[in-house]
């Protein structure tokens, strides 16, 4: 069995040997930079399965480095691992397309767990789901929206899947996210409405399906 290659970039010298160690006991095979430019050159030359990137670098920094990977491969599970716990930055970090954001300190038994999750939904395929004109392909990650494809985060493709599998059912907010992160707190919820708003432009191209909010409860899928 192949093992998963991640890319993990964190300067703090000690904790960034303490996660790798761990890690590499799972095992996992890990590939670690200290600073943003050198992580974006080993992205290129390297093919990851997940990639743990920290805000503050040197040189550049994590949302720089997100952006990048971003404009090369739109599938590869990002994962942020900052000090940086305000809601700001947090939501910028998913902006940029990050799956999720952990803040320091973690658990490592998390971190681990998420890591494995991401795993999972990149080596389990799902059959396809045509809706419409608007058909989702959860094994390649990609939504096709009136013949024009596009690319999708985990993220997208969970949250997205979830709601078609329940048409024109109101799914609760609390529901959601705890099918989707697995948690419902209220960081979660502001990441749940990001996402959403995502999706909603990826599907404006389609008039016969379309998510609605209802206010304070949750979401329906119209088509």
């Amino acid at each position: 069995m192949k093992t998963a290659h991640i890319l993990f970039v964190e300067d703090d010298v000690n904790l960034g040997f303490v996660i790798r160690d761990t890690l590499e006991n799972v095992p996992f095979r890990v590939t670690h930079c200290t600073n943003g430019p050198d992580a974006w050159t080993a992205f290129q030359a390297g093919s990851f399965d997940v990639c743990l990137l920290d805000v503050m670098l040197p040189q550049s920094d994590g949302f720089t480095l997100a952006k990048q990977i971003r404009s090369i491969n739109t599938q590869v599970p990002i994962l942020f691992l900052s000090a940086l716990a305000n809601r700001d930055d947090r939501l910028q970090g998913l902006r940029l397309g990050a799956d999720d954001y952990l803040t320091k300190p973690f658990s490592i038994e998390e971190l681990i767990l998420k890591i494995n999750v991401f795993l999972r939904r990149t080596t389990t395929a799902v059959d396809r789901q045509p809706v419409s004109h608007t058909t989702l392909d959860r094994q390649n990650l990609t939504l096709t929206v009136k013949g024009q494809t596009q690319t999708l985060t985990h993220r997208e493709a969970d949250v997205i899947a979830y709601l078609l599998d329940r048409p024109n059912t109101l799914v609760r907010r609390d529901e959601l996210l705890r099918a989707v992160w697995g948690d419902d707190d209220y960081f979660m919820g502001r990441s749940l409405d990001v996402f959403i708003s995502r999706l909603r432009k990826r599907l404006a191209q389609d008039p016969t399906i379309r998510i609605e909010n209802v206010h304070g409860v949750g979401f329906v899928l119209r088509q």
